[in-house]
């Protein structure tokens, strides 16, 4: 029977891949040091398999088709991007599990769109690269939540979903140690004229949610007034929640935060430690 070992909660900004040298060194230590802090959590848990939440940003997919929420089930590679500076290859994919996430979702309540084939954004890719491929042996399910392209998934959705897919993990019959990895955020404004601004206020405040483990004040964020204080790639808190309802019950444990505007974000590190 498979466990969820752990849940951790990442960055995805692409300008650490795709111009490293912007911020200051000891922006950049702190950044890198996070992931290495990942890296080794993921050792000492014994991970076989990582579930990635990220999201498209109209480089997946565009205008006539956005799935609201997707699973790699088939092939992975990645990165789509060829800007970010990583060598694009062959990811290794836990089909059996996908196919069980997808199967248990489809079965209580999820609608999952599906692909057999996945070339992985930046959203999957930074956090892999940087944290889990250094543990080469583990193998990823990738799922993408529609959170950075209108039309937004709910937050009460991107719960839900997440909550059908740690049981689904739970339930997976073969032996198995998965942790969730929920990316993106914080504070960042895309291609809006903030861009590069870092709201250090609004990511204390989410991250203080993050930490009492109360996806119900997460959850009320409504969109527009995240947008309005944090920017629209803020909304990016959705696939934390995803990640946070997967895990359950579990004990926050900070391994950094910084403001980075020189990557136009707020970065956020967090391990879920499941009770």
């Amino acid at each position: 029977m498979a466990s969820l070992a752990g849940a951790f909660l990442l960055p995805h900004v692409p300008l650490i891949g795709a111009n490293p040298e912007a911020p200051p060194p000891e922006k950049r230590k702190i950044v890198h040091d996070a992931f290495a802090k990942v890296t080794q959590r993921l050792r000492e848990l014994a991970v076989d398999t990582v579930v990635i939440v990220g999201d498209d940003h109209y480089v997946l997919f565009g205008p006539q088709c956005l799935p609201r929420c997707l699973i790699g089930i088939g092939d992975v590679d990645g990165p789509v991007e060829n800007w970010i500076n990583i060598e694009r290859r062959a990811i290794s994919n836990d089909t059996s599990l996908a196919e069980h996430i997808m199967s248990f979702g489809m079965e209580n309540g999820v609608d999952w769109s599906v692909s057999k084939t996945l070339t992985l954004d930046h959203s999957v890719m930074i956090p892999y690269h940087y944290a889990v491929s250094p543990c080469q042996d583990i193998k990823v399910v990738p799922i993408y939540l529609a959170c950075a392209v209108e039309p937004f998934i709910s937050s009460a959705r991107a719960r839900s979903i997440g909550k059908v897919t740690g049981d689904a993990i739970r339930s997976f019959p073969d032996a198995r140690r998965v942790a969730v990895i929920g990316t993106g955020g914080l504070s960042h404004w895309v291609g809006m004229p903030q861009m590069g601004q870092v709201n250090e206020d609004w990511d204390r405040r989410a991250l203080a949610h993050v930490m009492g483990n109360d996806l119900d004040a997460l959850v009320a964020l409504k969109d527009e007034d995240v947008i309005a204080e944090a920017g629209n790639g803020a909304l990016e808190i959705k696939n934390w929640i995803c990640a946070m309802a997967a895990a359950g019950d579990v004990r926050a444990e900070l391994i950094a935060y910084e403001p980075v505007p020189q990557w136009v974000s707020g970065c956020g590190f967090v391990e879920l430690k499941v009770a």
